[in-house]
């Protein structure tokens, strides 16, 4: 039976979006499959990935990549962005798993454990993770790849995308015979100087358009739906939910469903948010409450048990984020463990 609030992932849908951003790139895909592929689980995302020819993942915390090891088994290459850790070599090695290594003090812990194969990331301008250009040491045994990440990809026009390429492209110079990785999702769509060796795309797999709106060529994967437990009609002059978050002007018939913020659906989507339920797209209204929402259903065919849609193909995820004021990729991260996943496809 179909849980109150379920989040279905359509494999064939994430399989279409790989082989698409394997044709814009025109190079090998490594999708990102961190915080559990965007919370679409990894696994199961992996493993269909695999089957369109994926052979490299990359993962940002250790646990996760001994998780995606344990279920893919020995065959596909596991990066680790989070690199080596202190303490943390031992366990990367016995999952066979690659740091992306990020410090001098990273490099020293990695080879004081024997080494290995292994990535390294190049700062060139985010400021977040990997050395500096400057400070990059020189080549050592085991470094199979090198990469970078740019931090305006989503917007085409930024200057700093293309003084980051350049960037990137002097500092792997230094490292020949290793794979080069530049390209996160907006990056594949910035043009073929962009791509390098291998993409890193992760959002645009899960549904997400390069840009943060919907792009015709990326297919929705996720759909997060719920249950409608209660349909009523409120006078007008009524208030709906906490601190009388919605007042009736007219009469009004409202269906309560079963998902809120213990389920990842953020307060933020009252009063801009909008749900897909019997063929059109209605708002929330009131305040999102912690287990139940509340959608303005009037002149509508709605009944108890049906679900709306709050994000899905026919209420685009970029869509939901702009209304909730985020990002596509805190919408797919914040549904939490009580909705259940199912996989299509």
């Amino acid at each position: 039976m179909p849980a109150p609030a379920l989040l279905t992932v359509d494999l064939q849908a994430l399989a279409a979006n790989y082989r698409t951003l394997e044709a814009i790139g025109g190079v090998p895909v490594h999708p990102v499959v961190k915080a559990d592929s965007y919370g679409l689980g990894a696994a199961a995302c992996a493993a269909r990935l695999m089957v369109e020819g994926a052979r490299t993942f990359f993962v940002a915390r250790t646990s996760e990549g001994e998780h995606l090891r344990a279920a893919l088994g020995p065959v596909p290459a596991i990066y680790v962005l989070d690199g080596c850790l202190a303490g943390r070599a031992v366990r990367l090695r016995d999952a066979d798993l690659r740091p992306v290594l990020n410090t001098g003090a990273q490099l020293a812990e990695w080879r004081a454990a024997g080494g290995g194969a292994c990535g390294m990331q190049i700062d060139t301008g985010m400021n977040r993770l990997g050395f500096r250009p400057e400070a990059a040491p020189e080549p050592f045994p085991g470094l199979d790849l090198v990469l970078s990440h740019l931090a305006c990809a989503d917007d085409p026009a930024e200057p700093m995308n293309a003084r980051q390429r350049d960037a990137f492209a002097a500092a792997a110079a230094r490292y020949p015979g290793t794979v080069r990785s530049f390209a996160n999702s907006g990056g594949v769509f910035l043009g073929p100087d962009y791509a390098f060796d291998a993409t890193r795309p992760g959002v645009c797999l899960y549904g997400s358009g390069p840009e943060g709106r919907p792009d015709d060529r990326i297919r929705p994967v996720a759909a997060l739906t719920a249950e409608v437990l209660q349909v009523r009609d409120v006078p007008v002059g009524e208030t709906v939910g906490y601190s009388r978050g919605f007042m009736a002007g007219t009469a009004t018939r409202i269906a309560t469903c079963a998902t809120g913020y213990a389920d990842g659906v953020l307060r933020s989507y009252s009063p801009r948010g909008l749900v897909s339920v019997a063929g059109e797209l209605r708002p929330i209204v009131g305040r999102v409450s912690m287990d139940v929402c509340a959608v303005d259903v009037t002149g509508l065919d709605v009944a108890v048990g049906d679900r709306v849609e709050l994000f899905g193909p026919n209420r685009m995820i970029d869509d939901a984020a702009a209304a909730a004021g985020t990002i596509a990729y805190e919408l797919l991260t914040s549904v939490t463990g009580r909705v259940r996943r199912v996989y299509a496809g």
